[in-house]
C-alpha cells in the first residue's frame, strides 16, 4: 500500500521553493524521535509463522499512545537455542536455604562453572530475565502449589531461590520424610507457595522393601493434595519418571494390567496409556471440583524432563558433558517424545472440556525439548559433596535426572512468569 505525498496538490514551483526547508526542519525532529524511541527489529517471514500450540505474549509498542494497548505475538518457547550469558544466575548455592542437598552442585564442589552461563533464546520472541517483584505482584494474596514428583520439587526450589533474592520466604509448614510436604509464606505480598509429594497425581501405593512395585488407582486422585484444592489458586503439575518403575494398575476393583511385573500374573501393558489416564483423571477432577464450582483456578502442566545417562549410573562419566547440545545436534525421540506428546494431548483435551468455565485456565509449560539440549545441567557425581576428594573411585553414583540449582530449571520459571503475565493481560472471559 503506497503512501500519499504530502505536497501532491501543490504546484511544482511551490514545492521546489519550500520542500528543502521543510526537510531541514523535520530532520532534527526525526533524529530526536529515533533516539528516544528506536525502531524495533521486525520479524522475519519465518518468525511470523508459529508452530503448533503457540504461547501468546504481549509486547509493548514504542509510542506512549500505543503503550496503552498490546500487540499479540505468537511464540513457541520450546523452539530455540541456548546462548552464552555472561550475567549468570540470580542466586548461588548458599544464598537460599531451600535447595535439596543433592542438587546443590556449587556447594558440592563441581569444578566447572560454564553450565551457569547459558540462557534460552526462543526463535520467535525474547524470554525476559526472571523478575521476582513481578512474579510476587502477580501472585499477591494467592497460594501456588507444586504437585508431583521430585521434578515438581526441583522446579519449586528453583523458584524459591529466585524469589528469595527479593523477599526471604518463611517456612510455615513441614510434614513427611524428606520434606515432601512444605509451605512457605512471603509476607511482603501475602503469597503462599507449597509443594505436595504425589509422584502419580492419582492415588498410589509406592514400592517398599516388602513390595517391589507401585500400585496405581487410576480412577481416583491423591487425597493428600486434592483435599486442599479449595485453598489453592494456582497449580503446577509435574510427573513422569515414577511411571518407569514396576507397577500394577487398578481401575476401581479391576486390575488393568502392569508394567514390568514378573510373577504378578498380570498382563504387561506398558505405561504410556496409564500415564495419560493419570493426567486425564487429575485434570478432570480439578475441572469438576474447582471450575464447575465457580471458584477461579489456574493450572500449569510442566512437561516431561529428559534424563541424560550416557553410561552406567554408578560409573564415572554417566553424564559427562559440560556444554549444551548445539541446535540440531540432539533430536527429541523415543520415550521423551512420547511422554511429552501424551501430556500435550491431555492438556488440549482438558482445555476443550474447560472452555465453558471462564474461571479455569490451563497451559502446558513445554520444557521437554529445551531441557533435552542441556546434558551439562545435572549433578552427575556431585549429588554428593566432593566425591573425588580422596581420588577417583571405581564406582560413584550419578544423578543425570535432576537438575543443578542454579541451572537449566531456572528457565522453566522464566517461562512460567511469562505465561502468568499473558494471563494477567487477558480477561478470563476473553480467552
Amino acid at each position: 500500500m503506497g503512501s500519499v505525498h504530502p505536497f501532491k496538490h501543490q504546484s511544482h514551483s511551490f514545492a521546489k521553493k519550500f520542500l528543502p526547508w521543510t526537510l531541514y526542519a523535520l530532520l532534527p525532529i526525526a533524529l530526536i524521535r529515533l533516539y528516544f524511541y528506536p525502531i524495533p527489529h521486525s520479524l522475519s517471514p519465518t518468525d511470523q509463522l508459529p508452530p503448533n500450540n503457540p504461547i501468546i505474549i504481549t509486547t509493548p509498542s514504542p509510542s506512549q499512545e500505543e503503550e496503552r494497548s498490546h500487540v499479540q505475538i505468537a511464540c513457541d518457547y520450546s523452539t530455540g537455542k541456548w546462548v552464552h550469558d555472561k550475567n549468570g544466575p540470580l542466586y548461588n548455592g548458599t544464598s537460599c536455604g531451600t535447595i535439596k542437598d543433592g542438587q546443590n552442585c556449587l556447594s558440592h564442589g563441581r569444578p566447572d562453572k560454564g553450565y551457569l552461563h547459558w540462557r534460552w533464546r526462543p526463535k520467535q520472541c525474547q524470554l525476559a530475565r526472571f523478575e521476582p517483584t513481578n512474579f510476587l505482584q502477580l501472585l499477591r494474596n494467592k497460594h501456588l502449589a507444586f504437585i508431583g514428583d521430585s521434578m515438581a520439587r526441583n522446579q519449586l526450589e528453583s523458584l524459591l531461590c529466585m524469589l528469595a533474592t527479593l523477599s526471604p520466604p518463611q517456612l510455615i509448614y513441614r510434614d513427611g520424610e524428606d520434606n515432601k510436604f512444605r509451605k512457605w509464606h512471603f509476607p511482603s505480598h501475602n503469597v503462599n507457595i507449597s509443594v505436595y509429594w504425589s509422584p502419580f497425581l492419582v492415588k498410589g501405593v509406592e514400592k517398599s522393601n516388602s513390595q517391589n512395585y507401585n500400585k496405581l488407582y487410576l480412577d481416583s486422585v491423591d487425597e493428600r493434595w486434592v483435599s486442599d484444592l479449595d485453598h489453592i489458586d494456582m497449580v503446577v503439575l509435574s510427573m513422569g519418571h515414577w511411571f518407569l518403575h514396576p507397577a500394577v494398575y487398578f481401575y476401581g476393583d479391576s486390575v488393568l494390567g502392569c508394567h514390568y511385573c514378573p510373577g504378578q500374573n498380570c498382563t504387561e501393558i506398558g505405561f504410556y496409556q496409564v500415564f495419560g489416564k493419570a493426567f486425564k483423571t487429575t485434570l478432570d477432577t480439578i475441572i469438576e471440583k474447582r471450575a464447575s464450582s465457580g471458584i477461579p483456578i489456574d493450572v500449569i502442566v510442566t512437561t516431561f524432563s529428559p534424563s541424560h545417562f550416557e553410561g552406567d549410573w554408578d560409573k564415572l562419566g554417566a553424564c559427562p558433558k559440560t556444554e549444551p547440545y548445539k541446535e540440531g545436534e540432539k533430536k527429541l525421540e523415543w520415550m521423551d517424545e512420547e511422554m511429552r506428546k501424551v501430556e500435550v494431548r491431555e492438556v488440549e483435551e482438558a482445555k476443550e472440556k474447560g472452555e465453558r468455565f471462564t474461571n479455569f485456565r490451563l497451559e502446558a509449560l513445554d520444557v521437554t525439548k529445551l531441557s533435552l539440549l542441556r546434558p551439562d545441567g545435572h549433578p552427575g557425581p556431585y549429588m554428593y559433596p566432593f566425591p573425588f576428594a580422596n581420588g577417583v573411585t571405581e564406582r560413584v553414583h550419578n544423578d543425570c535426572v535432576h537438575w543443578c540449582l542454579p541451572g537449566p530449571v531456572d528457565t522453566w520459571n522464566e517461562i512460567l512468569l511469562d505465561v502468568m503475565k499473558r494471563w494477567e493481560g487477558q480477561s478470563r472471559s476473553g480467552r
